[in-house]
């Protein structure tokens, strides 16, 4: 009988599982990862054991990716564990199968379904956390505080943060992800943090400043100047720019139609 174990969606969930499931000695072949929330109807004739999150081990099997694959594999197992994939807890471990087998090479072995399925998460990843860098827009609050909202695909806060923390280091700044409900602070001058404990109705407490929005509608004003209706092109503008970055882009903030 297949054991499926379910799993938090963090790193740490998902790395507790690897521990879980590799210390069972059930057999590869003989037990899955799942994520706790992934919707999927459970399957019969499989015996389900939830994981609770245990740091001690994840950092177990953290210190033997990095000491018995490479660092570069841990590092595409943490981007991975990002992904919007509902199936990355067991292709992580389907991944990390062939890495303690075949060791640092493993990276370079598309060919092995595993591993390309890693590779496919992390382009995701990467691909989103690029566009981003270009498309998250500020807007200053009250007590001269820069707020972002943002609602990725993938968890990619963690993997902005620092990008932002160099262009705005002497900025009080808050990175929100709306879909996953967490934050990144940033005090000037200091080291950046994550959090998932946000005030009751702290969204509804976002309220722009009466300049940021004069600075809106001039950017609005000015774009529509400088538009020529014969050389718009939307295909063109929704390939540079889809659809679901726009609501929370500042100078989109009158309807989705003015591009």
């Amino acid at each position: 009988m297949k054991t499926i174990y379910l799993c938090d969606s963090s790193i740490e969930g998902i790395l507790s599982g690897v521990y879980t499931a590799w210390a069972s000695k059930k057999g590869h072949d003989n037990v899955m990862l799942r994520l706790k929330d992934d919707g999927v109807t459970m399957e019969l004739f499989c015996q389900y054991e939830e994981v609770a999150i245990d740091s001690l081990k994840a950092d177990k099997v953290i210190g033997a990716i990095r000491s018995k694959i490479s660092e570069e594999a841990y590092e595409v197992v943490y981007k991975a564990a990002l992904s919007k994939d509902m199936e990355r807890a067991d292709k992580i471990y389907r991944f990390l199968i062939a890495g303690f087998y075949v060791g640092a090479s493993v990276i370079n072995m598309l060919q092995n379904q595993a591993v390309y399925d890693i590779f496919q998460m992390c382009r995701f990843v990467d691909n989103e956390t690029h566009l981003l860098t270009g498309f998250v827009r500020f807007s200053e609050m009250e007590g001269e505080l820069l707020v972002s909202q943002i609602g990725p695909k993938n968890d990619v806060i963690v993997l902005l943060a620092p990008h932002f923390a160099d262009r705005l280091s002497g900025e009080n700044w808050v990175l929100y992800d709306v879909n996953r409900k967490k934050a990144v602070l940033h005090p000037a001058f200091r080291h950046w943090y994550l959090t998932d404990f946000l005030p009751p109705q702290w969204e509804d407490k976002i309220t722009k400043t009466t300049k940021e929005d004069e600075y809106e509608d001039l950017f609005r004003r000015f774009r529509k100047s400088i538009s020529i209706k014969e050389r718009t092109n939307p295909i063109c503008q929704l390939n540079h720019m889809p659809l679901r970055y726009r609501p929370y882009m500042p100078e989109f903030s009158q309807g989705l139609k003015d591009v």
